[in-house]
């Protein structure tokens, strides 16, 4: 099936930075409750789960959930106030992390991306630049004052 061209959705310049879905076993708690229950938890965490899919590029990050139903949520990344990486022992031993992100935007005020099966400081670092030079480029600048 061919995919129709929308007009003036022009994305060749964007670039992915990061793409997955949530780890399964984040943690090593969820491991050692996978093995006591004999892998029934890890069903309870695959509902969890939920049917997460990440999408980080260098101008936005798109949030897929469902398993029957589908919801989409964008946030483009000039948005992003503040970050929060996180990263728990039993989270650094199964490899992964959380980054919570304050935005200015009305809808999302929080964006959380949990149990990330990657390297979370260097995601935020590239997360970071590319958000610095989205607001650059959209010449977007904050104020920080005090009431």
């Amino acid at each position: 099936m061919a995919m129709q061209q929308v007009p003036g959705a022009n994305l060749s310049n964007e670039e992915v930075l990061f793409e997955g879905k949530p780890a399964l076993i984040h943690s090593m708690a969820a491991l050692l409750l996978v093995i006591v229950t004999l892998g029934l938890a890890a069903a309870f965490f695959w509902f969890k789960r939920g049917g997460v899919h990440y999408r980080i590029t260098n101008q936005r990050i798109v949030i897929d959930r469902g398993i029957l139903s589908k919801k989409m949520e964008q946030l483009d990344l000039y948005r992003i106030q503040d970050f929060t990486v996180e990263r728990p022992l039993g989270q650094r031993m199964m490899g992964t992390g959380n980054i919570r992100l304050s935005t200015f935007d009305k809808t999302t005020p929080t964006v959380e991306l949990v149990g990330l099966k990657t390297d979370v400081v260097m995601l935020y670092e590239v997360m970071r630049r590319a958000v610095e030079a989205n607001k650059t480029s959209r010449g977007v600048r904050t104020v920080d004052y005090e009431s």
